[in-house]
């Protein structure tokens, strides 16, 4: 059973950096439990705010529904008790209600909705799918903005009154009138989060608009550096933030965009770097290949200092 209340897991995912780990798997791909929970202990120590278990970093689009669980319930159970572990509800409707109730089980302490399964689905179609999984737990849910479930602010204000525990809007696609909308409507009464693939890259301009976190892939094996960057943006330190964008995440994302679904590749790439490997991605998935890895090491190496 989760400590918090939903808008008190809100209001703590609202205040710092996210962690969204990636999931570890051995040689033959199967989940790699022990090396998971020395990983999630390890980024514990660098302050994030919230830890999401099995997101789409964490491949949960490659999980079967019982790694789902056992990854949410090594992550509940290293992760310190003040930070929030949420929790990954997806595909159908019924799949997803399923997810809610074992993740509630297993002591997670909120829901991250991603977009239903394959299928095209109307904005009348997203909410009955937002208030079943919603109905279906007492835990906060906060909604994906992405892919096949892109939401229009009338629709989250009508979720808003019907959900009490609806308490977060996470972003993954980037427009920004319809970020502008849904925030001028909704206000305060949601946590948003910051969503889209390499969230750094956008963060500066989405904190105007009132979204005051995001989920940081990096975060996963340059969590110092992570950390330095968001304190940055919510200082509105442009001149800092500029330069670690020149220096670092734009090179970054430059090697992130060789191929599709480098987002996830390049996070378990960078881990490997430094010496703290999670295994390969699972197919449809690619792992960088080696002249890719070592471009990568070669920035890493060069990570700009706080005060250079």
């Amino acid at each position: 059973m989760s400590q918090f209340t939903p808008h008190e897991t809100a209001k703590r995912l609202s205040n710092s950096l996210l962690s969204f780990p990636v999931t570890h798997f051995r040689d033959d791909l199967s989940f790699d439990e022990p090396a998971y929970r020395e990983n999630i202990a390890w980024l514990s120590e660098f302050g994030a705010a919230g830890l999401f278990a099995a997101g789409g970093t964490g491949e949960f689009f490659s999980l079967t529904p019982d790694e789902v669980s056992a990854v949410v319930r090594a992550a509940v159970g290293e992760t310190p008790d003040d930070v929030p572990v949420i929790a990954p509800a997806g595909y159908g409707t019924a799949t997803a209600i399923e997810l809610a109730r074992t993740a509630e089980r297993a002591g997670a302490d909120g829901l991250l909705l991603l977009p239903p399964y394959l299928t095209e689905a109307s904005q009348d179609g997203l909410i009955e799918h937002v208030k079943a999984v919603c109905a279906a737990t007492s835990l906060g849910v906060i909604i994906y903005n992405r892919a096949n479930a892109v939401y229009t602010d009338e629709t989250v204000a009508r979720l808003a009154d019907a959900c009490a525990n609806l308490v977060g809007f996470k972003d993954g696609v980037g427009d920004i009138e319809r970020m502008t909308r849904i925030h001028t409507r909704l206000g305060d009464r949601l946590t948003y989060v910051g969503g889209l693939p390499t969230a750094e890259a956008f963060a500066l301009p989405y904190l105007e608009m009132g979204v005051t976190t995001y989920s940081s892939a990096m975060y996963n094996f340059v969590p110092e550096f992570a950390q330095r960057f968001y304190t940055a943006v919510r200082a509105h330190d442009r001149a800092a933030v500029d330069r670690y964008l020149a220096e670092f995440v734009l090179p970054y994302c430059d090697i992130r965009n060789r191929k599709a679904g480098y987002a996830v590749s390049i996070v378990k790439a960078g881990m490997r770097a430094i010496g703290r490997p999670a295994g390969p991605v699972r197919a449809p998935l690619t792992d960088l290949d080696d002249d890719e890895l070592q471009q990568l090491s070669e920035l890493i190496s060069r990570i700009p200092e706080e005060n250079a």
